[in-house]
């Protein structure tokens, strides 16, 4: 039993996030714009929250956008000048941060929560809380990002570019063809109805 305590421990300490987030905050200056101070975004929904949001999950987005794998005008502009120590300290900084959590749209809660947490065996759509988790906070080790809270705007944003085909390798050791496949049988108003369910999703759910 100790001897599988001490692996544990070693795995978690292997997937420690080093980045200074200190100084990630000193650097976020340009940044604030459009994510706002805290990594919130409250000036456009189509603007993601970065708050609260896994650190190695973040690095590679910046990453993706940086290589041109991701493709987003305004923030490959962004990323063009960051090292990977500035990526690193960046994520580090908004992973501290509190994600202020929204409210979902009381006629599409039902709707909603059965596609996240039942997924739609008819069309074969898994279940989104079989990466996600059962309260949307994902899992850093896989590469699942948080979307609990997260703006309903941006998440439909996402589903429907998944839903006309878009595919982007965000994980390590993935095909980045999950999302595509999953997302290419959810009609209108399931993306909506899903989106708005994790604006108001919270930990405690």
């Amino acid at each position: 039993m100790k001897r599988i305590i001490t692996v544990l421990m070693l795995m978690v300490t292997s997937f420690a996030w080093s980045g200074d987030a200190e100084r990630g905050k000193s650097i976020s200056g340009t940044c604030v714009a459009c994510h706002g101070v805290d990594g919130n975004s409250n000036v456009n929904p189509v603007w993601p929250k970065l708050a609260g949001q896994h650190a190695q999950y973040m690095e590679r987005q910046l990453k993706l956008f940086q290589s041109g794998d991701r493709q987003n005008a305004n923030m490959s502009a962004m990323v063009v000048g960051l090292t990977e120590e500035d990526m690193a300290d960046l994520s580090a900084f908004y992973a501290e941060q509190k994600t202020s959590i929204g409210a979902a749209v009381p006629e599409l809660v039902e709707l909603g929560k059965t596609v996240y947490r039942a997924g739609l065996k008819d069309r074969k759509i898994p279940a989104c809380i079989a990466c996600h988790g059962p309260t949307g906070q994902g899992n850093p080790l896989t590469g699942y990002p948080v979307l609990a809270g997260q703006h309903a705007a941006y998440t439909a944003q996402r589903l429907q570019a998944y839903k006309n085909g878009e595919v982007v390798v965000e994980a390590e050791g993935t095909t980045g063809q999950i999302m595509a496949q999953v997302a290419q049988y959810l009609t209108e108003e399931e993306i909506q109805a899903v989106s708005s369910y994790l604006q108001g999703l919270t930990k405690a759910q």
